[in-house]
């Protein structure tokens, strides 16, 4: 892809820049000594269990009655640790209603719980196209889908991801989505993001979620793959000029790709 070049700012933004990471070392120092100085909350406290994200939680959080049924099904699940933030997946229903999306992708659907958020605020003509290559984790979600109303929304694709986005690449659909939100297996996300990309429209977005990779991301180690593969993502779109970028301290971290 194309990158932006790493000198093309205004002398006036370089200095303030400079003297940003001055303050910003600065703060690094003062944090080891004082948590709470740095990102204004001390280290630990946006934990899963911690009380400022139960305030968060209670302070945010609509959650429809049977996504909410959803949620609790998948927290019984031996792999219920899979599934999206109900916060971040309440954040992309409110985007793509915000962009009034039509056509919205799904990479990694596991139980449908994000899927079904998004199908929720689609007009009744809108859909999702989701992919997993698991079957049996859809088979929770799917009877809550047709209770809320909403199953005809969702087109379930069982084959790998990077399959069905060049299917859709290869039947004329470049272009023509409004919304992508990426969250599968870590390795192939570049992959995911490139194919995304051509899919979306101009001024659509695309969510990838877990750009944090429970901090391994800081310093992957050399066997760990995924962290590297993350790392390298969030390097590349911070130079993508292709895309206007937000990476948002929730849940696991998504940035959040806007394209140009």
């Amino acid at each position: 892809g194309s990158k932006m070049p790493l000198f093309s700012v205004p002398k006036e933004v370089a200095v303030g820049t400079a003297m940003l990471g001055v303050a910003f070392a600065t703060g690094m120092l003062a944090g080891k000594r004082y948590p709470s100085l740095l990102f204004g909350t001390p280290s630990g406290m946006m934990g899963k269990d911690s009380p400022l994200r139960q305030y968060i939680l209670n302070h945010s959080l609509r959650e429809h009655p049977i996504l909410k049924k959803l949620r609790l099904l998948t927290a019984d699940h031996p792999c219920g640790g899979m599934m999206v933030s109900c916060e971040n997946a309440q954040l992309m229903a409110n985007l793509v209603k915000l962009i009034k999306a039509k056509k919205v992708i799904e990479v990694g659907v596991f139980t449908g719980y994000n899927a079904l958020n998004m199908a929720l605020v689609l007009p009744d003509n809108g859909r999702v196209i989701a992919c997993d290559i698991n079957q049996d984790y859809a088979k929770l979600g799917r009877p809550l889908w047709k209770e809320a109303g909403v199953e005809h929304k969702i087109d379930l694709r069982i084959k790998p991801a990077i399959q069905t986005l060049d299917e859709l690449l290869a039947s004329g659909e470049t272009e023509t989505f409004d919304f992508a939100f990426i969250d599968a297996d870590k390795e192939n996300y570049n992959e995911y993001y490139e194919k995304c990309l051509r899919l979306i429209k101009k001024g659509g977005i695309i969510a990838i979620d877990n750009v944090f990779y429970k901090g391994r991301v800081l310093k992957p180690r050399k066997g760990d793959l995924a962290a590297q593969s993350i790392h390298r993502l969030n390097e590349k779109l911070l130079r993508d000029a292709r895309v206007n970028i937000s990476m948002v301290p929730m849940g696991d971290g998504v940035t959040l790709a806007f394209k140009l």
